[in-house]
């Protein structure tokens, strides 16, 4: 299998030929499988004028708002702005262009971009500004906008309309697995599957950081969810950086007295976000692929 080998030592390594102005598809669901080494890496490479496309944009303080509070970003494609204040400033203020997608029209540009499909009909936006244009993209600094969205071709297929929606392909992909092999074969966890598969396929070099690197052979093609093929980079992760995850909040402790609770093994209590250190090695076979992110 010599010459398929595609692990790199080290985030770093990894992003360092990202351009300023490039553009970037980045996987994640909320905070649920974000690349976060990868996002900081970028961040300390120092790239800047970054078009990206993911679901939303982090939140003030990790994923992608790391790197929109450095103003590295010019333009996002997102499905919604979220819990992200910075996001909302900059676009408010007319820092950064924003185009608001549809979620599943989001999902659906990506997975056209990645296979080749130029264009595809929808319903969804059909009598809104999605169709019809108008949408703002940027104000400037008086709060007016300044650019919009134009309008787009509408078409009539068996008594219904449909809008024509363009797919979407870039330069770079920031995609985070659960599983990978040396290959780049990858394998998601639960939500973390959502956007981080449309994402990798969409870019013409597509960057991985995985929780744990394979052996090629080991993962069970059944178990697959993303090929090889579009993939370019690997970054293993250490056991710290694979641990932290934002999205995670402890929902039980254990305690020697557990009686009068039922199951006689925790009792039910609410804690503050947390890395779990204690969560197993997810595996692509047996019953489970670990108890990672929801």
């Amino acid at each position: 299998m010599a010459g398929v080998d595609k692990t790199v030592a080290s985030a770093a390594e990894a992003v360092t030929d990202i351009p300023d102005g490039a553009s970037l598809s980045v996987g994640g669901f909320g905070l649920c499988g974000i690349p976060s080494v990868l996002i900081e890496a970028l961040l300390a490479q120092g790239a800047h004028g970054l078009r990206v496309v993911s679901n939303n944009c982090g939140v003030d303080d990790a994923g992608l708002g790391l790197l929109l509070r450095a103003h590295r970003i010019a333009r996002m494609t997102s499905s919604y702005v979220g819990e992200n204040k910075e996001f909302e400033r900059q676009y408010l203020h007319g820092e950064l262009e924003v185009e608001l997608v549809p979620q599943g029209t989001l999902a659906e540009k990506l997975r056209a971009g990645g296979v080749g499909i130029p264009a595809f009909y929808t319903a969804t936006g059909v009598g809104t500004q999605v169709a019809e244009g108008g949408l703002p993209w940027r104000y400037d600094e008086t709060g007016s906008v300044c650019l919009a969205s134009p309008a787009k071709e509408v078409r009539t297929f068996g008594h219904r309309d449909y809008v024509l929606e363009e797919s979407i392909t870039t330069d770079f992909a920031l995609v985070r697995a659960t599983v990978a092999d040396r290959c780049g074969n990858l394998v998601f966890h639960a939500s973390t599957r959502n956007f981080n598969p449309l994402a990798a396929m969409a870019a013409q070099v597509t960057i991985v950081e995985a929780e744990r690197v394979v052996e090629v052979g080991d993962l069970d093609p059944d178990q697959i969810h993303l090929p090889g093929i579009y993939v370019t980079r690997v970054v293993a992760l250490t056991e710290e950086q694979a641990a932290i995850k934002r999205i995670e909040r402890r929902t039980t402790t254990s305690r020697p007295d557990s009686a009068g609770f039922g199951f006689g093994t925790a009792a039910p209590t609410v804690g503050a976000p947390t890395a779990v250190p204690t969560v197993s090695a997810p595996t692509v076979s047996g019953a489970a692929v670990g108890k990672g992110a929801r």
